[in-house]
């Protein structure tokens, strides 16, 4: 069977083609077809089986068949647990859908959230969300939920147990009641079954495989190995079996960043990923494990579920998990779409419960590898002061936080004293500081007794009665109290003898005697009036001469206030007139001529 008796239409089939899809898993041929006929869909299958493109393809499909007028609205949602997950889900639909006019987005917590709002604010079709940020826009009234025409559930049991139970109940209220529902999980706890009997209506059941079944062309391996030595043991199997890509998960966060850093020691190029990293550092250390740049990604049970990584050829439980179901998670990452794998588990003796556990779930015991070089030799399990038996990772876990706690509230403790010190010395009053000496003042030379005078440096054959007797007293206390003052701004203002211009009347006068009887006549014969060429040429000879051009060519312009071309007129004084003191002879005298 292809994927084209499914009943998929071509431009989803190009996609598929491109992606090296060749023939459909189990799952999709049994899933695709009833989700196609817009049945609710229960699919139970292990990890690695291609449930991803179960649903993709036909809600890429449902969708594009329905062409909505107006503006993009949100007409499916996949709810997933993880971030990892969701990215992995929103690739997937990008690549399916790259030939579908449809558009899609993926929202997540962790990072800011506001390239997320942009995108869909310019209208997604599918949107691809975690519960928390999903909860947190609608809350804010960013999106609207109530256009959904398909709902999926993915991975459903991590859900439960990552404690998202109670936002999944709240998502469920927000969508509308006639809708489309795709439950998709690897495992089928009894927690999960009694959602599913309240939200599907009449579902298509699909189960490939039994439940929790491993894959099993997946080669499984058991290693018996004292906790100290477990670091130790992962870097020799890591050379010695030439691994080219390896998943180790951990039970702790702490253990992650430990075993990190043990691999990097021995030379092993290592990343961790787990809850307490940033969204950005996550993306960046999975990214560089995808492109081969990282050989060993560290993880929790937190990578378990959404990491797609093609060819993985190693998975370590440096850990056994307590859950057995987890089991099946972690080695499900290797052996993909039907490719082989190898899946190596650590087990020291504290741990002998939790492998009872997972082999009870199997129904055979695994492997065990006896020939390595670090073999068991603890077998009593560890205890506390009171004899109790605790778990070393979790033991180890709490100290390591105890200690960063201790480190973060020194650190807080010292920047609050910081801060209060800082106050106080802002608050305390400021002494009060001796006020500055006054600036000397600079007295003038005339007060200088002890300083000899310019003449003494000057002539110093000369004696202070000879220079006082040639050239006056220079040591007086202030020569403007006598009557030596200099007079010379007296003089400078002292007003010039001018003569004053000749009037026009005179002038006049000596020309009427020729001029009066021919200019009566002309009077006469014009009946009294003067020609307008006789006056302007009477009122041109009325008009001073104009001044002669200066040396250079140009005109001189005349800024005077009085007659065009001429100087002000000098009013002549009365006679008797009190003189204005600067007319007065200078009764002042230079300090420097002595009087009689």
């Amino acid at each position: 069977m292809n994927f084209k008796e499914l009943g998929l239409i071509a431009p989803i089939l190009k996609a598929l083609d491109a992606q090296g899809y060749t023939a459909p898993t189990p799952i999709q041929r049994k899933a695709i077809p009833p989700a196609l006929q817009g049945r609710d869909v229960l699919g139970c299958a292990q990890t690695g089986t291609g449930k991803t493109c179960a649903f993709a393809a036909p809600i890429l499909q449902r969708l594009n068949a329905d062409v909505v007028v107006g503006p993009r609205y949100i007409r499916s949602l996949i709810l997933t647990p993880t971030r990892e997950l969701a990215l992995q889900i929103q690739e997937s639909f990008q690549a399916y859908g790259r030939n579908l006019p449809l558009r899609s987005a993926v929202i997540f917590g962790g990072v800011g959230q506001q390239p997320q709002v942009d995108k869909l604010k310019k209208g997604v079709d599918i949107l691809v969300a975690t519960p928390g940020r999903l909860l947190d826009l609608q809350g804010q009234g960013l999106l609207d939920l109530s256009g959904v025409e398909i709902f999926v559930l993915d991975e459903a049991d991590r859900m439960l147990d990552m404690g998202f139970i109670h936002d999944v109940r709240r998502v469920l209220k927000l969508l509308p009641e006639k809708k489309q529902t795709l439950f998709f999980s690897a495992t089928m706890p009894p927690e999960v079954m009694d959602l599913v009997n309240g939200l599907l209506h009449d579902p298509a059941r699909v189960a490939v495989d039994p439940v929790s079944s491993p894959v099993e062309v997946i080669d499984q391996r058991l290693y018996y190995v004292d906790k100290g030595n477990k670091s130790k043991l992962l870097a020799h199997l890591i050379r010695t079996l030439e691994v080219r890509n390896a998943l180790v998960f951990t039970r702790t966060k702490h253990g992650a960043n430990k075993v990190a850093g043990d691999l990097q020691k021995a030379g092993i190029s290592a990343a961790a990923i787990h809850g307490n990293k940033s969204q950005t550092a996550r993306q960046q250390a999975l990214a560089d494990f995808k492109a081969g740049r990282v050989q060993c990604l560290v993880a929790t049970d937190i990578a378990a579920r959404g990491i797609d990584i093609e060819e993985l050829s190693h998975v370590f439980n440096y850990n056994l998990p307590e859950v057995p179901e987890t089991y099946v998670h972690r080695i499900g990452r290797t052996g993909r779409a039907g490719r082989g794998g190898t899946a190596i588990s650590f087990c020291d003796f504290a741990e002998k419960d939790a492998l009872r556990g997972v082999e009870r779930l199997l129904g055979r015991a695994l492997p065990v590898v006896e020939d390595h070089p670090w073999p068991m030799e603890v077998f009593e399990a560890p205890k506390d002061a009171k004899g109790r038996v605790v778990n070393a990772e979790d033991a180890e876990a709490r100290a390591a936080a105890k200690a960063r706690r201790r480190e973060r509230d020194a650190a807080n403790k010292a920047a609050a004293q910081a801060r209060k010190e800082k106050a106080a010395r802002q608050a305390a009053p400021v002494p009060p500081q001796e006020a500055p000496a006054p600036a000397r003042r600079r007295e003038p030379r005339w007060q200088k007794a002890d300083r000899p005078s310019i003449l003494d440096t000057v002539l110093p054959e000369r004696t202070a009665g000879t220079t006082q007797e040639v050239y006056g007293d220079f040591s007086r206390p202030d020569p403007l109290s006598s009557d030596h003052i200099m007079d010379a701004t007296a003089r400078l203002l002292a007003p010039r003898k001018l003569t004053q211009p000749k009037r026009e009347t005179e002038n006049r006068r000596k020309e009427e005697p020729s001029g009066q009887s021919r200019s009566r006549r002309r009077r006469k014969k014009s009946g009294g009036q003067e020609a307008p060429a006789q006056a302007a040429q009477k009122v041109r000879e009325a008009q001073p001469p104009k001044a002669a051009p200066a040396p250079g060519g140009k005109k001189r312009r005349d800024r005077g206030h009085g007659p065009r071309g001429g100087r002000s007129p000098v009013l002549p004084q009365k006679s008797g007139a009190v003189k204005d003191s600067t007319e007065q002879p200078s009764l002042m005298k230079p300090y420097y001529i002595e009087h009689d």
